[in-house]
């Protein structure tokens, strides 16, 4: 069973990509903010994070930089989710060091697939 790392502020998209993602055998644990965030990749060790780049006390581009730097976790894909418009999110992605970007809101037909996309 695969682990997906949602690190998402807003309780609304966290319960959202609970209800999309329940149904795949999937084990979702989420954090509210970065750095509980970072703490639960080093002590869960995910197959994929889902980030969102907009948190409350640390932002996206910075947890991607501490992510990267944990030898464990260096491989380990890290795709930000964001309400940027497509073509800035798809670049500052890129440019944090993100392997993807789903926009926001997210499709629920399409998401489950975005997100095994990664898992591959």
């Amino acid at each position: 069973m695969k682990t997906i790392l949602q690190i998402e502020d807003n309780r609304a998209n966290r319960i959202l990509v609970e209800r999309v993602l329940e149904p795949y055998d999937y084990r979702l644990i989420q954090a509210e903010d970065g750095e509980s965030g970072v703490s639960m990749a080093l002590e869960e060790k995910p197959d994929l994070i889902l980030l969102d780049m907009g948190l409350p006390d640390v932002d996206g581009q910075t947890v991607v930089t501490l992510l990267r730097q944990i030898p464990e976790l260096k491989e380990v894909p890290v795709v930000a989710i964001t309400a940027w418009p497509e073509e800035t999110a798809v670049e500052m992605a890129e440019r944090y060091g993100c392997d993807g970007c789903i926009l926001k809101p997210i499709n629920v037909k399409t998401f489950p697939d975005q997100v095994a996309a990664y898992l591959d």
